[in-house]
């Protein structure tokens, strides 16, 4: 895959932080994403946040831009893109264009950040080394059963216990930002950007950011094939990054700890990852995990 070269704007640095959000129709979340933001401590100020509308048909720009006033009586800047043309990578490099904070947070827009989160990504990021930081995440309680099981299961695994993981919000600085070019046309921008940094290059503040999976059976099947797939093309079209994956396997021990401590939630995350591999492509866009 061709990856274009990314220049830094020698506007950068003129605020904190530029918070990105790619939303495309968005209406039922974009609204408490942009609160929890407004919500922020006094601790990190300067900050731009930067919704990238990409080819919305219904609510997201207006209610959006409804912000406005309360993000300037802030001192903040809300910055809306209408953009006519779908894909969330698109979007990311439309909003980049714009960017002027020496820190980068890429958000989704149905996570809900608590109000110490922008103060200490900012800090983590302040400093000439490249950086990758991220909050602690937390699953949203689920309103389906089956979605509370897998939930319950996932957040055990070694990868999200081992800390960093990155879905639905991560940030880098601007030195990290220069280790990649423009987005390229990808599924996982997320794991993309953080195999771009080694372990030690990534943080993990103590804030939490609230991430919500998806409800019901189907969907979690269709999402967990998505994600699947979109991690084999990193690893497929960027196989240098592959070095700064770390796998810890649970082994035969730690799954069997997994399966007496809740035989229901681990027979449902199987069963759910099992049908995924089934079929292992999709184009599909499906909000989640």
């Amino acid at each position: 895959m061709e990856n274009s070269v990314f220049v830094t704007d020698n506007k950068a640095s003129d605020c904190s932080l530029s918070v990105i959000i790619a939303a495309r129709n968005e209406e039922n979340y974009i609204a408490s994403c942009l609160f929890s933001l407004l919500a922020q401590d006094q601790s990190v100020d300067q900050v731009e946040v930067i919704v990238a509308a990409n080819a919305c048909t219904d609510r997201t720009v207006a209610i959006a831009k409804s912000f406005e006033p309360e993000f300037a009586a802030r001192g903040w800047d809300l910055i809306v893109l209408d953009l006519q043309i779908g894909g969330k990578l698109r979007s990311l490099n439309a909003a980049e264009g714009q960017a002027r904070g020496a820190g980068l947070v890429y958000l989704d827009a149905d996570v809900h950040c608590d109000p110490a989160l922008l103060g200490q990504l900012a800090r983590a990021l302040t400093t000439p080394e490249p950086v990758y930081a991220t909050g602690t995440l937390a699953v949203m309680s689920a309103q389906t059963w089956v979605t509370r099981a897998y939930a319950g299961m996932w957040v055990r695994l070694p990868f999200v216990t081992g800390g960093a993981v990155g879905a639905g919000l991560f940030s880098v600085n601007r030195p990290g930002r220069e280790r990649w070019g423009s987005f390229p046309d990808i599924i996982s921008d997320d794991t993309f950007v953080r195999l771009h940094f080694a372990p030690e290059e990534r943080i993990e503040v103590p804030a939490l950011y609230h991430w919500p999976m998806v409800e019901g059976f189907r969907n979690l099947v269709r999402v967990r094939r998505r994600q699947d797939t979109g991690v084999a093309e990193v690893y497929k079209h960027y196989p240098e990054l592959v070095r700064n994956e770390v796998k810890n396997s649970l082994g035969l021990r730690g799954l069997a700890r997994l399966l007496f401590a809740n035989p229901k939630n681990f027979i449902i995350y199987s069963g759910i990852n099992l049908l995924a591999r089934l079929r292992w492509s999709t184009s599909e866009w499906t909000r989640g995990r």
